[in-house]
């Protein structure tokens, strides 16, 4: 049966509205916003002080409760995807990691299998972390699987997903990406640069090509320099891109996370997590790729002498009270960049991330200090803190 909420804060696409009434249709689906002054008829959800906002869309994710996406399983993905609602997330992109064509092959063949099975938040596509990039800036990435891009290698993929390989990431100075970035940019997809030592040139070539995202930006890729820009200047200076930022306080200072944020809008700043299989679990000892990791301190390290970060543990209901307690955006920025913007930068802005008459009601309730209460998914309670 539809119903109405009432609460004291909307988010909805384009305005947040204070007080009123949102509608969730019987199947499931936003409907209309009324004001205060026109209450509805029906079955009111009265929710207080609080506030309305689009489920999250993480579309940088590897792993969450011990399982990663490289282990291949689909019941691990299941819980991944039921997970993801006790962090306001109802939307995401499975994240590989650098691996043998036939490893990232396989893990296709299984989403595209079971897209569509799984209960929790719901896959959007697949998002490939490689295998296309750079040893000088690999992170916790295994070099032994590096190489040039290769379209024939994309299409298999693709075929494989059947069509949900939706966004992958190269390193724009190996040999041919800007060609690679043609032709799948030209096929509907997304590329994304990261992991690499390019020079702003190289990145700017592969940007006029088609490339539309820079990956968690500031973090492997070659820096900011006042004679070499470098991809860091080509993430701040490029007008149109949109750029992944792991607000943690540990992969980005918090004064460099909101000068980006300045400089490219909110409107061109995805959140992201990049968590990893030790997201929702305690420290200790994990594994990342085939790289041993220790969980401590609120950051995942890569074992070896490096002791480089490898991913995070963050949740993305936690990245957007942190951008607001940083003092640097306003709760409706911080909303904007993990849910609309994410969905926008991997072209499924049609499906999720904002809260729209017709689409899914998918959506999460926010305390007034910006603190997870509840997630909802098709107009159902699915999660409450």
């Amino acid at each position: 049966m539809s119903y109405y909420i009432h609460a004291a804060k909307f988010f909805l696409k384009n305005v947040t509205e204070n007080g009123g009434y949102l509608e969730i249709t019987d199947d499931g689906k936003f409907g209309d916003y009324y004001p205060a002054s026109q209450k509805p008829e029906g079955e009111i959800k009265d929710l207080g002080d609080q506030w309305i906002a689009p489920g999250l869309v993480d579309t940088h994710i590897h792993g969450l409760l011990g399982h990663d996406v490289m282990d291949n399983n689909w019941d691990d993905i299941q819980e991944m995807s039921e997970g993801l609602l006790s962090c306001g997330v109802t939307s995401w992109l499975p994240t590989t990691l650098t691996g043998s064509f036939d490893q990232l092959n396989a893990v296709c063949k299984t989403i595209g299998d079971h897209k569509g099975e799984e209960d929790g938040a719901k896959i959007q596509g697949i998002y490939f972390e490689g295998p296309y990039f750079t040893e000088e800036h690999k992170g916790a990435q295994n070099p032994k699987y590096f190489k040039d891009p290769s379209v024939t290698e994309f299409d298999e993929w693709q075929k494989s997903a059947k069509g949900l390989l939706q966004k992958i990431a190269i390193a724009p100075e190996r040999k041919g990406a800007v060609a690679f970035t043609k032709h799948v940019t030209q096929s509907g997809k997304v590329v994304s640069l990261g992991h690499s030592s390019a020079t702003f040139e190289e990145a700017k070539a592969c940007i006029e090509a088609g490339a539309s995202v820079f990956t968690h930006t500031f973090n492997g890729m070659s820096g900011l320099n006042h004679r070499e820009p470098g991809m860091v200047g080509a993430a701040m200076f490029t007008q149109v891109v949109d750029d992944e930022l792991i607000c943690d306080g540990h992969h980005v200072r918090p004064e460099v996370a909101a000068s980006l944020i300045r400089e490219k809008t909110p409107e061109h700043v995805a959140l992201i997590t990049d968590c990893m299989r030790a997201g929702l679990m305690p420290d200790g000892d994990y594994v990342l790729g085939e790289f041993p990791v220790v969980v401590k301190d609120g950051m995942a390290k890569l074992r070896d002498g490096a002791h480089s970060l490898a991913g995070s543990i963050l949740k993305l209901n936690d990245a957007i009270k942190n951008v607001v307690d940083w003092n640097g955006n306003t709760p409706e920025e911080a909303v904007l960049m993990a849910s609309y913007v994410p969905a926008k930068s991997c072209k499924v802005a049609d499906k999720c991330g904002s809260i729209l008459p017709g689409r899914d009601a998918d959506f999460i309730v926010l305390k007034p200090d910006m603190s997870l209460a509840a997630t909802y998914l098709n107009g159902q309670s699915r999660y409450e803190a």
